[in-house]
C-alpha cells in the first residue's frame, strides 16, 4: 500500500542537459555522464536518459558544438524543489554563469513538470513570443513552465523524443515528436547522434 501511495505523489520532470566546455566532445560527454551519474544516485529519483547527441552551438558561434541530452525524471520533488537541484549540481560540477548563452561545463533545464504552468498561461505566452534580439538580453526572474522555447529547440526535441516522445505542451497541445517534427530538416539533420 505505501508503494502505491508514494508513486502517486511523484512528479515527472523533464530536463536538458548540455556541455560545450571542451572543443573535444568525448570531454563534453564524460561531464554530462557525470550529470547523468550524479541525478542517478539520489535515493529518491528514477530516471531514463535519451542517447548523447553532438549539436552546433546556439546561438551560432556561442562556443564549441554541445553534446545534448534529455532526461525524463520521477520524483517527489516540485518544479521549484527540482530546479533547485539541477542548479545545485551545476554548482557542484563548475558551472559559474557569466554570459547568458555563452559556453559552459553543463546546462541543466527544467523543461517541463507534468502538465504544470507556472507562473500562469499569460507568463509563459509572453516568453514564448519574445523576440529572439530580447530573448538574448532578458531572462524570466521566475520559474517559467514550460520551458518557454522547448518548441523551437532541435537540440532539446531530439533527445526528448527518446524519453517522453509523447507528452503534450500543456498549452500548445503538440506532442514532443509533433513538435520535433515541425522543425526545419536541416536543424534536426545537424544534430548527430554519439
Amino acid at each position: 500500500m505505501d508503494k502505491i501511495l508514494a508513486s502517486v505523489h511523484r512528479n515527472l520532470h523533464l530536463l536538458a542537459l548540455g556541455s560545450n566546455a571542451s572543443d573535444e566532445s568525448s570531454a563534453n560527454t564524460a561531464v554530462l555522464n557525470r550529470s547523468v551519474h550524479t541525478f542517478n544516485s539520489l535515493k529518491d529519483v528514477t530516471l531514463r536518459c535519451s542517447h548523447l547527441y553532438v549539436t552546433p552551438a546556439f546561438p551560432p558561434g556561442a562556443g564549441p558544438d554541445f553534446v545534448n541530452a534529455c532526461m525524463a525524471v520521477e520524483s517527489p520533488h516540485t518544479a521549484e524543489e527540482m530546479l533547485a537541484l539541477c542548479h545545485r549540481i551545476e554548482a557542484e560540477m563548475g558551472r559559474v554563469r557569466k554570459k547568458r548563452w555563452g559556453q559552459r561545463v553543463i546546462d541543466i533545464d527544467l523543461l517541463a513538470t507534468g502538465d504544470t504552468v507556472l507562473p500562469d498561461r499569460e507568463t509563459l505566452r509572453h516568453w514564448m513570443e519574445l523576440p529572439l534580439a530580447r530573448q538574448m538580453e532578458e531572462a524570466p526572474d521566475q520559474l517559467i513552465l514550460p520551458h518557454p522555447r522547448l518548441h523551437e529547440r532541435g537540440f532539446v526535441l531530439v533527445p526528448l523524443a527518446d524519453v517522453a516522445p509523447d507528452w503534450v505542451h500543456p498549452v500548445l497541445g503538440l506532442s514532443v515528436t509533433q513538435m520535433r517534427d515541425r522543425l526545419d530538416p536541416e536543424e534536426i539533420a545537424a544534430i548527430r547522434p554519439i
